[in-house]
């Protein structure tokens, strides 16, 4: 089965089965209407003894931006197509989960950029970073990587560090988007990692301040509206330093975290044209290479 299908999932982990079509995941970008609730989110999972990395039941391979969020939040129904109220610029997420990528298919299909998977924790490579970072940029693409954060395995600075060092850097070429980070809910066990609100938002500024120090540029946020606010308490104070790439596969991006007054990049569908999931940037594409500008 190629990798570029999810549907290789084990029981309890396949998305395939609840994906929109392409059709419908196309429809589900159609409107930008701030002030949407967001849905509610699942039930906390059953206890369970946490995950340690590098020992049995650690999946790194099966986690990547959006691997928790249709199961917890679920996948609003397609709206008729119409005309979105700001230009929006088409894109993709990756991770090793596609294996190698055809970057000429999805830039002929219209994709302007793309965030690729590099780490997790500290222990964790995307063995398929070099084909997909490189193949992007060399296809055209506006390429950036992100980090899937494991909060309660070490701290928010060393994973910082790792994540930098192996593939999170950033340069002022016009063709790299900052850092990110992917903070969502757990797969391992209870949503927010046994950290309390206070303690993420001071983990999640450990690792911001870190990648700033580290690449001049803070890192974008990518997370959803229902997990932010379970897990950080709707903290305010990341708003004016990172870029927010949110998650939620509905009609709209809904409200948003607290802090932010609107969204660079929503990840509207998890299947559709491109292979990974589907994405937007919220402006033009001169607006987007400005943004990797710095």
């Amino acid at each position: 089965m190629p990798r570029s299908s999810r549907s290789a999932r084990t029981a309890g982990t396949d998305r395939s089965a609840r994906r929109l079509p392409a059709p419908a995941a196309l429809a589900a970008a159609t409107a930008l209407v701030a002030g949407v609730a967001a849905p509610a989110y699942a039930a906390e999972p059953a206890p369970v003894a946490p995950v340690v990395e590098g020992r049995p039941g650690f999946h790194p391979d099966q986690d990547f931006a959006g691997s928790t969020v249709a199961a917890r939040e679920g996948r609003g129904t397609a709206a008729p197509f119409a005309s979105l109220a700001a230009t929006q610029t088409p894109g993709l997420d990756v991770s090793g989960y596609q294996g190698n990528v055809n970057w000429s298919s999805a830039s002929a299909n219209g994709a302007k950029f793309a965030y690729v998977k590099a780490t997790e924790g500290t222990s964790y490579t995307n063995p398929y970073f070099a084909q997909q970072y490189n193949g992007s940029y060399n296809a055209g693409l506006i390429r950036g990587a992100y980090h899937f954060a494991l909060p309660n395995a070490s701290s928010g600075a060393t994973q910082a560090n790792y994540f930098v060092s192996h593939g999170g850097g950033w340069s002022a070429d016009g063709k790299t988007l900052p850092p990110a980070l992917d903070i969502e809910y757990n797969p391992y066990g209870a949503t927010c990692y046994g950290l309390s609100q206070s303690a993420m938002v001071s983990w999640i500024r450990d690792f911001s301040d870190t990648v700033h120090s580290r690449t001049g540029r803070y890192p974008t946020i990518y997370t959803t509206t229902n997990w932010w606010t379970q897990c950080t308490g709707n903290n305010g104070g990341f708003g004016t330093t990172n870029p927010l790439w949110i998650a939620r596969y509905s009609t709209s991006v809904g409200t948003l975290p607290n802090g932010w007054s609107y969204q660079t990049f929503w990840q509207f569908a998890d299947s559709g044209t491109f292979p990974g999931d589907q994405n937007y940037f919220n402006g033009a594409a001169d607006r987007l290479r400005a943004l990797a500008l710095g």
